[in-house]
């Protein structure tokens, strides 16, 4: 399994960051382009972020674990049709596939959450005292999350094609809804009561709680978010194992 998840690897940094020059430097230039956007956007209608005083940082610390989400589920979900050609052979598996899409993608993004949030204390006036479990809880539960939806999605756009465009549609408000670009403690009752069962509204508030000492969310349920990641991924695994040849046979 090792030898067949390492050539998938290189296979897949070579094709995602390896055509062009400035692959990997694009991958820290994307979201760092974005964050800027947000914060331009919203400095010019608001006077002060939600939190702190660093537009920056506060849309860094919602946009990173979102952006770290979505490549995982996407680049899971899509794992067997990314390596089609490859499973015809008897050495490598669809759980290899998986394995090494999700191992890389999440390295990656971790690496630019790193870079981009480093680059931003840099240049901003906020003075801020990082606390290392919230960050890295944050970023696990993210990556298990991520993978759970990814598993799950893989069966469903195997078996069901058209699945891809459903979920792209169904998932389209979930920047907005995940607390992106807004804190859940601020929305309305009723808003809370629907978003409360989004697993991303309190991963992303574990995340801010390591940025912003002071911002204690009495919501977070952590275990829920583990419970449902780890659930996702026990069904996926499941649904895959059981009908990934009718998968492959297609």
């Amino acid at each position: 399994m090792a030898r067949s998840v390492s050539a998938l690897l290189l296979r897949e940094m070579a094709t995602s960051y390896g055509r062009s020059p400035g692959g990997y430097l694009w991958a820290v230039l994307e979201p760092i382009g974005g964050i800027l956007l947000l914060s331009i956007g919203f400095s010019l209608v608001i006077h002060r972020p939600p939190l702190g005083s660093s537009f920056l940082l506060f849309y860094a610390t919602g946009f990173m674990p979102f952006t770290l989400y979505q490549t995982i589920s996407v680049s899971v979900a899509r794992s067997i049709s990314f390596s089609r050609s490859l499973l015809s052979y008897p050495a490598v598996s669809w759980f290899d596939a998986v394995v090494a899409r999700l191992i890389l993608n999440s390295l990656t993004g971790m690496v630019v959450t790193f870079i981009t949030i480093t680059a931003i204390l840099l240049v901003s006036d906020e003075h801020v005292v990082i606390s290392p479990l919230p960050l890295i809880s944050a970023m696990a539960l993210t990556v298990l999350f991520g993978c759970g939806i990814g598993l799950v999605n893989c069966f469903l756009i195997g078996m069901f094609p058209v699945w891809a465009l459903v979920w792209s549609i169904l998932t389209r408000p979930l920047f907005i809804a995940s607390g992106v670009i807004l804190l859940y403690e601020n929305l309305s009752d009723f808003a809370q009561s629907i978003l409360w069962w989004n697993p991303l509204i309190h991963i992303i508030a574990i995340m801010r709680t390591a940025f912003y000492p002071t911002y204690q969310p009495e919501d977070l349920a952590i275990l829920y978010v583990l419970g449902v990641s780890l659930s996702l991924i026990a069904t996926g695994l499941i649904l895959m194992r059981h009908w990934h040849r009718q998968i492959l046979s297609r």
